[in-house]
Formats: C-alpha cells, structure tokens, sequence
C-alpha cells in the first residue's frame, strides 16, 4: 500500500515521504495512529505542506545539530515522578517526559518525536537518553529520575 508519512517513522522515512509498505502495517498501525495517511492523486497536494511544514521544525545543518547537541550535553536533566517503595514508577517515562524535562532545566526545545529511550524507564536512578537531532548527529544526555 503506497501512504504518505505526516510524522518521521524510524527506518521508514520522514514526514512528506511517499513509501510503500504492506497492507496491515499501514492499517493497523501507521494510519490509526497518525503516522501516514492514504496516498491519493489528491494527497500529493498535501506533500507539499507537510515538507514544508517540516522544513520549518527540523534543524537543517549539522553545523546547527551539533551546536545544539553540545547544549544539551551541557544540561542536567531532573525528572521527578510518582515511584513506590522499592524503586519502581507507577507507569514509565515518555519521551513527551524527558522532553518536557529538558526544557524545565533550561536546555533547547526539543521534539518529543526525537527522544529515543531505547527501552522503558521504570526505575528511579540514572538512564541514558539519546536525542537524534539530526540524520548523523545524535546527543547522549544522562536523565536522573527521582522520586517525587
């Protein structure tokens, strides 16, 4: 099924692309989700605004990545969250998390789509987040979680 990408989708392509993938990939989950949408006559009209809008967001030179990846490998990120006694959250971080923290400490605005955890955090303590800025330049933060 040929669809059109609103959002990057890692290893698949970013927003405006036009990519085929199988049927039930698309269906169940790039369009329920709002990943894609159907590609029709009609929607190449709709790459256009996408590309540009994208334009607008993503940071265009590696020069730009990594002068914000030294700021963000400057900042200490503090997330506080519910955990119970032993250590454990109730629920985990999101990327929308760590995003939202980074900007509370005083770092860059980051998109919450460009926040990779690698797996979920559900422990109180230090983790490594990495934040794809750019197609070849990604910053490595530490994130403290403390219990709130």
């Amino acid at each position: 099924m040929k669809i059109i990408l609103t959002h990057e989708v890692s290893g698949l392509g970013t927003a405006g692309d036009v990519v085929d993938v199988k049927d039930g990939y698309a269906r169940n989950y790039l369009i329920p989700q709002g990943f894609a949408i159907r590609w029709t006559k009609g929607g190449e009209k709709d790459v256009e605004q996408i590309r540009r809008g994208r334009k607008i967001r993503e940071i265009a030179t590696i020069e730009q990545a990594n002068e914000v990846k030294g700021q963000l490998e400057g900042v200490k990120v503090k997330l506080a969250v519910r955990a119970g006694d032993a250590g454990r959250l109730f629920g985990s971080v999101t990327p929308a998390d760590v995003a939202s923290a980074i900007k509370a400490a005083g770092g860059p605005d980051v998109d919450k789509r460009r926040v990779e955890l690698g797996a979920p955090i559900k422990t109180l303590g230090a983790h490594q987040v990495s934040v794809r800025l750019h197609a070849d330049v990604v910053a490595k933060l530490g994130v403290e979680i403390v219990a709130a």
